[in-house]
């Protein structure tokens, strides 16, 4: 059980991608705190911004497999594909789900229009840009070069 958490903990394929995405997101962190004098706790593990930590750790990983395996490989395939899927989601589907709910959230606080009494707001900020999505998968690319 002792050598499973060692290789599992010391396997790039495991850290790489778990950093790319820890410093990702304190960036992000940082930039929103730089940005509105607010500490924003919430931004560590929150969806949405530049970068795209999603796409990032996605191609981390496949770049990786790419560089060890070959990119004639089955493992590499299954890992640019999955990484396509990742990425055409935080691009289109969460972000037009993010785009919903800010129309939601709108309709719901307008007065007269919506009788529903709202707990809390629906999350904006879901996906990404295409912009966003691009460069978190440049920097992907990046580290899985390095590593």
């Amino acid at each position: 059980m002792g050598t499973f958490f060692i290789q599992f903990f010391t396997s790039k394929y495991i850290y790489v991608p778990f950093l790319t995405w820890f410093f990702i997101q304190l960036f992000k962190v940082i930039w929103d705190l730089v940005a509105t004098k607010k500490f924003n706790f919430k931004r560590i593990l929150g969806a949405g911004g530049m970068p795209s930590s999603h796409s990032a750790v996605v191609m981390s990983i496949t770049t990786m497999i790419g560089k060890e395996y070959g990119v004639a490989s089955s493992i590499f395939a299954a890992c640019l594909i999955f990484s396509c899927v990742v990425m055409y989601d935080a691009a289109g589907v969460r972000r037009a789900a993010g785009k919903q709910a800010v129309l939601l959230n709108k309709i719901v606080q307008t007065p007269g229009l919506s009788g529903l009494e709202v707990q809390e707001k629906l999350v904006e900020v879901l996906g990404h840009t295409p912009t966003q999505v691009i460069v978190g998968a440049i920097i992907g690319i990046l580290v899985g070069l390095i590593f």
